[in-house]
């Protein structure tokens, strides 16, 4: 097969129009054209009056060779590389312990996935509900206030990811295509085939619960074992060695669980479980993540801004968008978690606190776009012990709490207001979706001044690029604090164990690994990998 790149065609083309401008490219005649397939599309949109479609095709021709020598020289004519997955290992027949994984969040979900697919058999240990049961709690805060701390937007099957976007695409180098199988396991647990060619693949929340199902049906299937409303406790360590853990389970017993290889894919909000471990000793450090607002515009400002005259085409969709600004207090700002068509939610996990993000659903229909506006921090400006940007956080969780009433409503500004300094009143032309409701006030206290400063700045700066970003009536609401684990749990990066506890492989984003769906996933997968051959080398 060959691969040919960058290949452009309008908007409203014809199907025989791909074909022909493959055809065109490559040189040939129709007759030594066997077949083609799109490997991936998307969109150049930077001439708002010229879109057009880029494509990444897949071609099988008669005559490889003939047509390679003749575009030895075109860097946008190649052999399509193997993207097919290949396991590393097979379960031993005298396999004497399972591997156990903490979470299932992405990363969890695909370790053990990996891990079952292999042999293994791995118990899943998850300290959250079934997706289902979950959704409903997490529906519960959202109508009535009521906050389940073991089952809400941090903690359930899926993990955070549950509740987002959907998004399936990353930045990270992935030179082994561990991305294409976590879209084809994707696929085979019914998301829309689609994902495998558009460029920016998303899935929605409620796509997203039946995908989960799917997979932990396949694991079970698999051997694997589930353990829902399940937490650990406590890890138990020898000589340096992972030795069992200690479980609370649904009916309040306990459980001393042995096990000799752990995934840890806890999250980056299992505060509780940090605190345990940095107890034990396993090495972790605090690394830097970012705190600020999510803000709403009418997605129809967006897509006109972004798409001109296209704005609302079929193929294109709702419109997203990325921004950084970079401030004279020497911080950047920049967008985080875009939501097309979506809403922003209440993603609390701890009573007493406020915490915001964004969710869409497949179909991204809804009446504002949302993104995070945020700040980047570092260690330094919350210096301590390693567990110290957690307390940073949770006092500007608690702080949204206050301004918000205290009873879960989000504090919420007008960024006309806020750039102005002036307490908002009353909402304008974009109404929050935020559930379960949003205080008006004045969010200068909700965050440190510096951050203030820094938002301050760059919402005009932003609006250079889209214009009406720093509308009057867009609304701003606090706070943003989850954007990513503010520890990192070291691991070597030989057989990607922790630093100083063999047997424990921090992994995804509550380790500091990943942040987003997709690279959790990822994460997943090499994880599983190291588990397999620690356990068949030893």
């Amino acid at each position: 097969m060959l691969r040919l790149t960058d290949l452009q065609l309008p908007l409203d083309h014809t199907e025989s129009a791909l074909k022909d401008a493959v055809i065109t490219r490559l040189g040939i005649r129709e007759e030594e054209l066997i077949r083609y397939t799109v490997f991936r599309r998307g969109y150049d949109a930077r001439k708002k009056t010229a879109i057009v479609l880029t494509y990444t095709i897949d071609v099988e021709v008669s005559d490889e060779q003939a047509v390679l020598q003749r575009h030895q020289r075109n860097p946008h004519v190649k052999i399509t590389p193997d993207t097919n997955y290949r396991f590393v290992a097979q379960a031993p027949s005298d396999l004497k312990q399972r591997p156990v994984v903490i979470g299932t969040g992405p990363c969890g979900v695909l370790a053990a996935l990996i891990l079952a697919q292999m042999g293994f058999k791995p118990i899943i240990i998850e300290r959250g509900k079934a997706v289902r049961e979950r959704t409903k709690d997490t529906w519960g805060l959202w109508r009535k206030r009521e906050l389940q701390p073991e089952s809400n937007v941090q903690f359930g099957e899926g993990g955070a990811g549950t509740f987002s976007d959907g998004k399936l695409y990353s930045q990270v180098k992935d030179p082994k295509h561990y991305g294409r199988k976590v879209l084809t396991e994707f696929v085979k647990a019914a998301a829309p085939e689609e994902i495998l060619y558009v460029s920016k693949p998303h899935i929605g929340t409620f796509r997203l619960v039946k995908m989960v199902e799917h997979m932990r049906e396949t694991i079970e299937a698999l051997g694997g074992e589930y353990r829902f409303g399940t937490k650990v406790t406590d890890i138990d360590i020898a000589d340096g060695q992972v030795r069992g853990l200690s479980l609370l389970k649904p009916d309040g017993e306990t459980e001393y669980l042995p096990a000799d290889h752990v995934v840890l894919a806890i999250g980056h909000s299992a505060r509780d479980t940090f605190q345990m471990l940095y107890e034990r000793g396993v090495y972790m450090e605090a690394k830097p993540f970012s705190i600020g607002f999510r803000v709403e515009h009418p997605q129809s400002l967006i897509d006109r801004c972004r798409f001109g005259p296209f704005a609302g085409n079929e193929i294109l969709g709702a419109a997203d968008y990325k921004l950084v600004h970079h401030c004279k207090n020497g911080r950047s700002v920049y967008s985080f978690c875009m939501c097309p068509g979506g809403t922003v939610v209440a993603a609390t996990s701890e009573p007493g606190r406020v915490v915001t993000n964004g969710m869409s659903q497949y179909s991204r229909n809804e009446r504002n776009a949302n993104s995070a506006i945020v700040v980047g921090i570092t260690p330094e400006d919350y210096p301590g012990h390693p567990l110290a940007g957690i307390d940073f956080q949770r006092r500007l969780e608690s702080k949204a709490f206050e301004l918000g009433g205290g009873n879960y409503n989000a504090p919420g500004q007008l960024v006309g207001d806020f750039i102005a300094n002036r307490p908002s009143k009353e909402f304008g032309s974009v109404l929050p979706s935020y559930k379960p409701g949003v205080q008006l006030g004045d969010l200068s206290t909700a965050l440190p001044a510096y951050a203030i400063e820094a938002i301050r700045e760059a919402l005009p700066a932003f609006d250079k690029q889209i214009r009406g970003f720093s509308m009057a009536d867009a609304v701003l609401t606090g706070v943003e604090t989850r954007t990513s684990s503010p520890v990192r749990i070291k691991r070597r990066d030989d057989d990607l164990q922790s630093l100083n506890t063999r047997g424990l492989f921090p992994a995804g984003e509550g380790a500091g690994y990943a942040g987003g769906i997709m690279s959790a996933a990822i994460d997943g997968i090499k994880i599983a990998e190291a588990v397999a051959l620690s356990i068949v080398n030893r």
